[in-house]
């Protein structure tokens, strides 16, 4: 069973999406790739099986690109970015700190993620998008 103490409940701004998250928050990411840093984010890392979709599962909206690695789930009521299975780390998940009820992000630390330089392999991305460009 969880440890209470780490469990973590969110939802996206209309509250069609709720969701918890069972481990312990100890560091909070930024990332400079195009996408997070259009969005803003700021990110919790959590185990795939830490995190629990509680209400709304219909409700989200996939956003995929470049490799098809990363899954990027927005609130297809509201628009709001909850989570994403990540590419760097496909066994978890980053969670925005700005859908947990009540969390104080500034009381934990940030670290900044370099996503910019990570591998741009779809032929069809824009051409001002960051990262070394695979084709083939």
């Amino acid at each position: 069973m969880p440890d209470a103490s780490n469990l973590q409940l969110g939802s996206c701004h209309c509250g069609a999406v709720r969701f918890q998250v069972t481990s312990p928050i100890e560091e909070l990411t930024t990332c400079d790739c195009s996408l997070c840093t259009k969005r803003n984010a700021v990110m919790a890392k959590a185990p795939l099986a830490a995190l629990t979709v509680l209400a709304g599962q219909d409700k989200l909206t996939l956003y995929e690109w470049n490799t098809r690695q990363a899954k990027h789930y927005f609130c297809g009521v509201c628009g709001i970015y909850v989570f994403h299975r990540k590419r760097s780390a496909p066994d978890h998940f980053g969670i925005n700190v700005f859908c947990l009820d009540g969390f104080d992000a500034a009381s934990i630390p940030v670290r900044p993620a370099e996503g910019a330089n990570m591998s741009v392999e779809d032929p069809e991305a824009r051409p001002d998008l960051p990262g070394p460009r695979q084709f083939g």
